[in-house]
């Protein structure tokens, strides 16, 4: 088998998920395809014209991989529970809201009470 071999079989292991060298789960990249063949980190190069494929089927398999079910149904659930703190916090505002409102009342009943105090508005 030859390095450039090892490197495309490295990517198929990282795309199906069961990688021998990396834990399982571990992000597509340049480095971790390398490692995963068993090479230092940075031995996919740009400069080097053997890797131009290699490089672009990772791009692409990388960028497949962001719209991954399983990423789309945690970024839901995370703006969901934005949503959620959102509609919390906003209910909040409004009984503070009704609460000085009510307390703004009591005081008004309060200051009626008095004879001798002249309103400043009429």
């Amino acid at each position: 088998m030859t390095i450039i071999e090892d490197y495309w079989a490295a990517l198929n292991r990282l795309q199906s998920n069961s990688p021998i060298h990396l834990p399982k789960g571990t992000p597509i990249n340049n480095d971790t395809v390398a490692l995963e063949a068993g090479r230092k980190r940075g031995s996919i190069k740009k400069s080097r014209k053997v890797f131009i494929e290699l490089i672009s089927a990772i791009n692409q398999i990388s960028l497949k991989k962001d719209t991954n079910p399983s990423n789309l149904k945690t970024k839901l659930l995370h703006e969901k529970s934005k949503k959620i703190n959102y509609r919390n916090l906003y209910h909040q505002a409004l009984n503070r809201e009704l609460m000085l409102l009510d307390r703004l009342a009591i005081l008004e009943k309060q200051l009626k009470q008095y004879d001798n105090i002249t309103p400043i508005f009429k």
